[in-house]
């Protein structure tokens, strides 16, 4: 996996080091272990983690400038993307990875201390997360690789991001509709959209980056819980 991660990475334009490319591969290790007795990916080829998870997580620090030293959260980090991958590749970067589900939690934990990485890992749901003083706008990034609407997932990720921060959603491609009908909800919630930018993977597959710039404070009622996130979108 080394030397391909390596290729692929160089040809988008990053740099990692023998440890870094060393780190990744030991993480794609782990993950398939763990895999084989937990759902954690559909992906179980080594090249195709590669390409599909580490490139996918990574091209965009290449897209967009993350400050020397940014906190960022990871909502949803499921199996550790993107967060845990940006802190292989960005070690400066203060890393906390949020999920709701206890054993991928206890996986993100175990895996960051088996590659030598330290992370915040922490198990609670978004929408809880989010009213939390600890956590709420206390973040210059947010992200989230995830397939919800666009609307749903700003509602999650924008109250954790601090004024002056940003929302990067990492989206799959034909975004046009779903951003149009996120614009209500993205200003209500204190955001801006400041980029869309679309990209590809070496293997062709289309993908959509959504920079959110958050320009004033979220109204203390939201995050709502998800029940009326779903009955009632923004």
């Amino acid at each position: 996996m080394n030397d391909y991660l390596s290729t692929l990475a160089s040809g988008a334009g990053i740099a990692l080091s023998q440890q870094q490319l060393a780190q990744f591969a030991q993480y794609g290790q782990y993950l398939l272990e763990i895999n084989q007795h937990m759902n954690l990916t559909a992906i179980t080829e080594p090249k195709e983690v590669a390409l599909k998870h580490f490139l996918d997580s990574l091209l965009p620090l290449t897209l967009v400038t993350f400050p020397r030293g940014a906190r960022l959260i990871d909502v949803g980090s499921g199996a550790g993307f993107p967060g845990l991958a940006f802190k292989i590749a960005r070690p400066d970067l203060d890393v906390t990875l949020l999920d709701a589900t206890n054993k991928r939690v206890n996986f993100l934990q175990q895996a960051a201390e088996h590659i030598g990485v330290q992370v915040c890992c922490i198990h609670a749901r978004a929408e809880e997360a989010g009213q939390t003083p600890a956590l709420r706008e206390q973040f210059d990034i947010a992200c989230a690789r995830a397939v919800s609407h666009l609307r749903t997932l700003s509602e999650y990720c924008l109250p954790f991001v601090k004024v002056g921060g940003c929302f990067l959603a990492l989206k799959g491609p034909q975004l046009e509709e779903e951003l149009g009908q996120a614009q209500n909800a993205i200003k209500e919630l204190g955001g801006r959209v400041d980029k869309v930018i679309e990209y590809s993977l070496p293997d062709t597959s289309q993908r959509t980056l959504v920079a959110v710039k958050k320009i004033s404070q979220t109204l203390a009622k939201y995050p709502r819980p998800s029940a009326k996130m779903a009955k009632k979108p923004l």
